[in-house]
């Protein structure tokens, strides 16, 4: 049985006065009019209705009955037309999730200026190092960083690439010297970073002869890329830093750059949610903005590396001044 139909078929039987009126109305007939409600008062073990042939009459439950199923019906119709505006106006709460340094340096900043353009979303953002099950319901969108994307029924948008440099503090390279090429840095302090989208005592280093790997360890493992930039800055070692992590620490000079001739871990960044079908409007939007923003930020991080990356660098493409080559310390 279809309740919330027979309810609907009883609300309308009521207000049109007759089951006749009430199948025209409905384009069904008397019948299925009459059947409906039987079927309902069956359901409730209640007459709703007396009939006779001139009239009907509501009984003292059917009274009751007839208030609550207005009320209920109003409630579905209101919920109906919010979930269809929704396909076409962006609003409610976006639930989010993100890697952590991207949610920080990239979604975080490109959610400020979503909302300009979309006031009537709110969103909840959730940072973490793991990729969420979307199909469980837990958030609308993911936005992650892979060098590829596994097999899986989700949908995914390219949203751009990035890639990770060495980063070493200007006391570091005092101390210890700054590596010329990557099989040096067996000699150095490395410090780790765990993530899902690489191996973490492996760097691949793409430079001047190609892609090099090198196995690596040290005496500190972080899983955040903020915290490693803080054992990095308290001169703990040499850490493979995501590009956008580093270029504050570049900037400000209290990181220098190691073997800047290479990059490593290029990276490529996805918007991932469940569906095509029925994709809500602020998730259409959120996603859309995505491709049209990310690129430009990663463009920009990319060009003020080229410009800090002479002087804040330390390896065969900078002078040796007798402390590792740096020049910022």
């Amino acid at each position: 049985m279809d309740t919330l139909q027979n309810m609907r078929v009883f609300v309308r039987v009521v207000e049109a006065g007759s089951f006749t009126a009430a199948a025209q109305s409905l384009n069904s007939t008397t019948g299925a009019m009459s059947r409906a409600v039987s079927e309902l008062e069956a359901h409730l073990r209640t007459r709703l209705l007396n009939r006779s042939t001139r009239r009907l009459a509501l009984t003292t439950a059917g009274e009751r009955y007839l208030k609550r199923s207005q009320q209920i019906l109003a409630d579905v119709d209101i919920a109906e037309e919010e979930a269809s505006c929704a396909h076409e106006r962006p609003t409610g709460a976006l639930r989010m999730h993100s890697f952590a340094s991207i949610g920080q340096h990239y979604i975080l900043p490109a959610i400020s200026r979503y909302r300009t353009l979309y006031p009537e979303v709110t969103v909840e953002l959730t940072l973490s190092q793991r990729i969420p099950d979307l199909f469980e319901g837990s958030a609308d969108v993911a936005v992650i960083g892979a060098s590829t994307l596994p097999n899986s029924d989700l949908v995914s948008f390219p949203l751009g690439a990035t890639f990770s440099i060495l980063c070493a503090s200007p006391a570091y390279i005092r101390a210890h010297g700054a590596p010329q090429k990557p099989d040096e840095l067996a000699h150095h302090e490395c410090l780790i970073l765990h993530t899902p989208a690489f191996p973490p005592h492996e760097w691949t280093l793409d430079g001047p002869n190609g892609s090099e790997i090198m196995e690596v360890d040290g005496p500190v493992h972080v899983n955040i890329a903020e915290s490693l930039i803080v054992a990095i800055r308290e001169g703990m070692g040499i850490g493979m830093v995501p590009l956008y992590s580093a270029i504050s620490g570049l900037r400000d000079g209290t990181l220098v750059r190691v073997l800047p001739e290479y990059t490593a871990q290029k990276m490529n960044v996805y918007a991932l949610y469940p569906s095509r079908k029925f994709i809500d409007a602020k998730t259409r939007t959120w996603v859309e903005f995505l491709r049209a923003h990310l690129p430009k930020v990663i463009a920009r991080d990319e060009a003020l590396l080229a410009e800090v990356g002479q002087t804040n660098s330390v390896g065969p493409m900078s002078a040796d001044t007798g402390d590792g080559g740096n020049t910022a310390a």
